[in-house]
């Protein structure tokens, strides 16, 4: 009775923490689009300034290169997070108001980035500290922590299953969690989910990601999607190219703040030239939807180059945060161009390129594709799935993989917990 007294406690504090994390996630991005509106919408209107993005780009990077000196270079890798918390079941939580400054303001700056991130590290400290002041629920709570990241990845991505999969797909079958600790995952991601809905629809907010439809081809250019997951297979290799890059030359300066700052004037620079590759691409996506024909195949080409390149550009120099929305909005992009360049449905184009990239990026097809069900119809799963299996089967060149290790850049102040 006691045993079952307590799993049903603990439960009950999952379904809590499910909450809580799905309205710290809501008033995030809240507070990042009521500041990306005021400091890029309301700010320039009032500003005649013809270089008003390289201004705010190079002020903002320096104030944040500032910031990351005195209280460490956060936000950590999403990799890193989930590492951390694969190997510990514990992430610090002695920094967390440090980390939550560090994510949202290079967000707010229009950096090449997505919100997991930091988010993700920031739940994470949350459970752990949860589980440190419960721990009469003794084996439960190794968990905790994990429960919290599948939340957190299921609601930014507004795919609950992605939230469940990702973290789990590849383990061995030992590591897997039990059925009733399954339960427990999904307590927790659909109450978080429900949650961030709920206060999205309570305050007017958008939903996110603009759906793309799927108009149907002829059986026989299902062949297309052959060349068009070898592209996708390429634009990774383009990412882990950028990647080495840009850490190879951030490496080169020591000073965190110089870093920031030819970051900032980098992201300026090129958010001027091409404003389509400034912010995570999220809303941009939709851009892309509306105006990729006139832009044409070239631009759009060079677009998804570019965001993978600045995306890189950003997280090397200390302007940190995720990769999965800048890849996707790639993926859709230099799909878009191929539905040009061959006349057939870009939601289809679009579906394979993506599914293509982020799989191989990932090594995880069946994630990579519940991912993407935020933004592709049901019916385009299986091809999504084929094109998937097929770019994790390709190997990455094992020299693009290697990246140069600068002391100077990744270390952080010294983490000690406190209770």
């Amino acid at each position: 009775m006691t045993k079952a007294k307590n799993y049903l406690l603990f439960g009950l504090y999952t379904v809590l923490l499910g909450a809580v994390t799905g309205a710290i996630i809501w008033a995030f991005l809240k507070v990042m689009n009521i500041g990306i509106e005021y400091l890029w919408v309301v700010a320039p209107s009032k500003v005649s300034f013809p270089f008003y993005t390289v201004a705010v780009c190079l002020i903002g990077s320096f104030l944040i290169g500032l910031y990351k000196k005195k209280f460490g270079d956060y936000p950590e890798e999403l990799t890193s997070v989930l590492a951390q918390v694969k190997k510990n079941s514990r992430y610090p939580y002695h920094n967390l108001l440090a980390v939550l400054g560090a994510a949202l303001f290079p967000l707010l700056l229009g950096a090449s980035i997505g919100p997991e991130a930091g988010l993700t590290g920031v739940i994470a400290g949350l459970c752990t500290w949860v589980g440190d002041k419960l721990k009469k629920f003794s084996g439960e709570l190794e968990d905790l922590t994990k429960i919290g990241v599948s939340a957190t990845l299921g609601t930014i991505f507004r795919s609950p299953m992605f939230g469940f999969i990702e973290p789990l797909e590849g383990e061995e079958p030992s590591a897997l969690p039990k059925a009733q600790k399954i339960v427990l995952y999904l307590l927790a991601i659909v109450s978080s989910f429900g949650c961030f809905i709920g206060l999205n629809k309570l305050t007017g907010g958008s939903a996110g990601f603009a759906d793309i439809s799927f108009g149907g081809i002829e059986w026989i250019q299902y062949l297309w999607a052959i060349p068009l997951t070898l592209l996708g297979v390429l634009l990774g290799y383009f990412y882990f190219a950028f990647h080495k890059l840009a850490h190879w030359l951030m490496g080169l300066f020591k000073s965190v703040v110089l870093r920031c700052v030819i970051g900032g004037a980098a992201l300026g620079v090129v958010g001027t030239l091409v404003p389509l590759t400034m912010f995570s691409g999220e809303h941009q996506i939709e851009d892309v939807l509306e105006t990729g024909a006139q832009t044409g195949v070239v631009m759009l080409l060079v677009i998804a180059l570019l965001k993978l390149f600045l995306t890189n550009v950003c997280i090397a120099s200390g302007l940190k945060g995720g990769h999965f929305f800048p890849v996707i909005f790639a993926g859709i992009s230099a799909g878009y161009a191929c539905s040009l360049l061959i006349g057939i449905d870009a939601g289809f184009c679009m579906a394979v390129v993506t599914a293509a990239l982020i799989s191989h990026m990932m090594k995880k097809p069946l994630a990579s594709v519940l991912l993407l069900l935020l933004l592709f119809e049901l019916k385009l799963v299986p091809i999504m799935l084929a094109a998937a299996a097929v770019a994790c089967f390709i190997k990455t060149p094992k020299f693009l993989l290697s990246v140069p290790k600068n002391k100077e850049m990744t270390e952080t102040p010294d983490i000690k917990e406190s209770v």
